[in-house]
């Protein structure tokens, strides 16, 4: 990895990381949905911008709005949608851990629905071990510990499985209309925008006015810097280390987010929660690992 593709993927892990922390300064002034539809329609800009410059939009593409709607929902609405209420609930930086389970859920997505992928010993090994520091983060049978640990960790893995979704969705009816990467995000956001347009109650919006560091965690933080630019970013990662090597940035966020809730904001994030989350990044871990053959020694 060069110098410049290293300094690119710590700064996309630092941003997608403090994501968590931003959101839950936010949803202190507005509601969850507000903050999802600020986010899409303050990310689709850049985005839309990068895409414009290099001529990768065209009005042919509109004929398959069918497939961009729901993308638009699994991997930009829903998806934002339960991470905020799951943030909001929870401790960022706890929420930042449980959102390192992403690729678990893909992965069994795909072993459950396309018929080429199947299951090996280290994505079963990968999907156990993840999904048991899943459960212990929410601790459902503590008595000590409220309900919203419990619901909080719902909320993430309710969002991390509409991102997995669409990445089955994306595989089986979007790759093969040969659409650049920046095409397809700019119709996604674009359309999720619209679709939040429609079921986003603004009456209280403002209040988000009464704090700087709310609003600009939400204008800055999450929504230009944070979802536009950073897709940018990844554009460029997979450019210059393909999609595999692109994949190593998902284990920075749960770990930024973490250091961000524990040392910086000094959450309340027990030893067993950091347990869990070295599960989680473990499970993962193996997921990523490719599978032994007979002539393997």
């Amino acid at each position: 990895m060069n110098k410049t593709a290293l300094f690119v993927c710590l700064a996309l892990g630092l941003l997608w990381g403090s994501n968590f922390i931003f959101m839950k300064w936010a949803v202190e002034y507005i509601s969850a949905t507000q903050i999802v539809f600020a986010r899409l329609v303050l990310g689709f800009v850049p985005v839309f911008i990068y895409a414009l410059s290099r001529r990768q939009l065209h009005w042919a593409d509109l004929r398959h709005s069918g497939h961009f709607l729901v993308m638009a929902c699994l991997a930009a609405a829903v998806y934002y949608y339960g991470f905020v209420r799951g943030t909001e609930l929870l401790p960022s930086g706890i929420a930042g851990a449980v959102s390192g389970s992403i690729p678990l859920f893909s992965v069994l997505a795909a072993v459950l629905i396309l018929p080429d992928e199947k299951f090996t010993r280290p994505r079963v090994l990968g999907i156990l071990i993840g999904l048991i520091g899943v459960v212990t983060i929410a601790r459902p049978f503590d008595a000590d510990l409220s309900h919203a640990s419990a619901e909080g960790v719902a909320f993430m893995v309710a969002g991390s499985i509409s991102l997995g979704l669409s990445f089955v969705y994306a595989r089986r009816f979007v790759t093969p209309l040969n659409l650049s990467a920046a095409a397809l995000t700019t119709y996604q956001l674009g359309f999720a925008a619209l679709l939040m347009a429609f079921i986003t109650p603004m009456n209280g919006f403002d209040a988000i006015y009464e704090d700087a560091v709310a609003t600009t965690a939400l204008v800055v933080g999450m929504g230009l810097l944070g979802t536009g630019f950073a897709y940018i970013l990844y554009y460029y990662i997979v450019s210059k280390l393909g999609a595999v090597g692109a994949s190593s940035v998902t284990y920075l966020p749960p770990v930024v987010a973490l250091f961000i809730g524990a040392i910086l904001v000094k959450e309340p994030i027990e030893p067993i929660d950091y347990a869990a989350s070295a599960l989680i990044l473990g499970g993962v871990f193996l997921l990523n690992r490719p599978a032994k053959t007979r002539n393997d020694s």
